[in-house]
């Protein structure tokens, strides 16, 4: 693939990876993702960003088309994590560069990763600027969205943003540019990105967003390191208020529910809680853990504003699939949801009082008492079932209000 001339003498000189497909310890299969690198030519050169280290060789026989590696007189580290950072040294090496700039907390990530003797590290923070001859850099540090080391790099003179992992996605694909890729499957990857890696920083989030406004920054691209990249107002202001929402968290009039089962019992309660929900006009999925990847359904729960979650009792516990789901869940850190717990079991019965406590103890509102019977569910049991979902619905609709999406 040839470089990408994304701005007048801003070139993407990135990678493309068709067979990642686990990222982050979630599913990306079958799209893969993208190493996303930034040449700017100017009276200084400047590289942004590198690629995972197997891509090094990708990376800069796209640079060789632009470019004389070693005529890069800068190279820019907005984010030490190694699929930004991994072929570092190897550019350092090939390239010479008089300085590499990065965040103050970089670092130390940097150090930590790589032998960086003799190498002209200097640390910027937000407010400080360097000329490269016709355009300025202006760093703002982003800590914590999602490493601590992690900052942006505005260009006012091209109006672009280079963001690091923020506004990213993970699509592997032979175009560059958000529009020029169908926009509900765009859309499915933002949230996917966003509620596997981002959803902790939400707060972050929105304290960069304000702060971006406060700076007043006037952009018409928006370059992530993943996926991407938004160009026009019109796109930028896409994904600006894309991520506005999703780190808003505000409730959505749909619920999830997630289950696992050994013969079957647990899955008829599922569909029952479900039809509970319906007949109160909550629309509903219903994602079987043997069948969807922990990922895929912490993706859905962007648009679910309930869930509720089915487990049989397994060893006075409950089934490993939905165990590693909740664990996974609870580490990204959902808010503003309701939570139900429905299950079965032959002689104990503690699958139901755990996963209540797991879905309270992510700070749930809890509206129904956990439903669970004994053996296969006979007419009560279902029509218990049928009454959390029902109960669950109204609860949600009542939360949702007239903001409800």
């Amino acid at each position: 693939m040839k470089p990408v001339e994304i701005k007048k003498d801003v070139f993407w000189v990135g990678a493309v990876d068709f067979g990642c497909h686990n990222f982050h310890g979630y599913s990306i299969a079958p799209r893969g993702t993208t190493y996303n690198s930034y040449l700017v030519r100017d009276q200084k050169n400047v590289l942004f960003d590198t690629v995972q280290a197997h891509h090094a060789e990708d990376m800069l026989t796209r640079l060789r088309q632009v470019i004389d590696p070693e005529k890069i007189d800068y190279i820019v580290v907005n984010h030490l994590e190694l699929d930004h950072a991994g072929a570092l040294a190897e550019l350092v090496r090939v390239c010479r560069p008089e300085k590499i700039y990065c965040s103050s907390l970089g670092l130390k990530s940097m150090a930590g990763y790589f032998n960086m003797s003799g190498w002209p590290v200097q640390a910027v923070k937000t407010g400080d600027t360097i000329n490269i001859g016709r355009r300025n850099i202006h760093f703002v540090e982003t800590r914590m969205l999602h490493w601590p080391d992690s900052m942006f790099s505005y260009l006012p003179e091209d109006k672009l943003l280079i963001s690091n992992d923020a506004f990213g996605q993970n699509v592997a694909a032979g175009c560059r540019f958000a529009d020029e890729f169908p926009r509900a499957e765009l859309e499915r990857a933002i949230e996917e990105y966003y509620y596997n890696i981002v959803l902790p920083f939400s707060p972050q989030v929105l304290k960069t967003l304000a702060l971006a406004a406060e700076l007043k920054l006037d952009i018409d691209m928006i370059a992530p390191d993943h996926g991407f990249i938004f160009r026009g107002r019109e796109e930028v202001s896409y994904i600006l208020e894309k991520y506005r929402a999703l780190a808003e968290q505000k409730p959505a009039k749909k619920a999830l529910i997630f289950y696992d089962t050994m013969w079957h019992s647990t899955e008829k309660l599922a569909y029952y809680v479900g039809c509970g929900l319906e007949s109160v006009g909550v629309p509903y999925r219903v994602m079987f853990l043997k069948n969807h990847h922990h990922s895929e359904v912490q993706t859905e729960l962007a648009r679910c504003g309930a869930v509720i979650a089915g487990s049989p009792t397994h060893n006075n516990g409950i089934l490993p699939p939905v165990a590693a789901l909740l664990t996974y869940m609870k580490g990204l850190r959902p808010l503003n949801r309701l939570g139900a717990a429905f299950g079965s079991y032959g002689w104990s019965g503690e699958s139901v009082k755990v996963l209540h406590e797991w879905l309270a103890g992510m700070g749930m509102d809890m509206p129904a008492e956990p439903v669970k019977c004994a053996w296969s569910p006979d007419r009560p049991a279902l029509d218990a079932a049928f009454a959390l979902g029902r109960k669950v619905g109204e609860a949600l609709a009542a939360k949702c209000g007239a903001d409800c999406k």
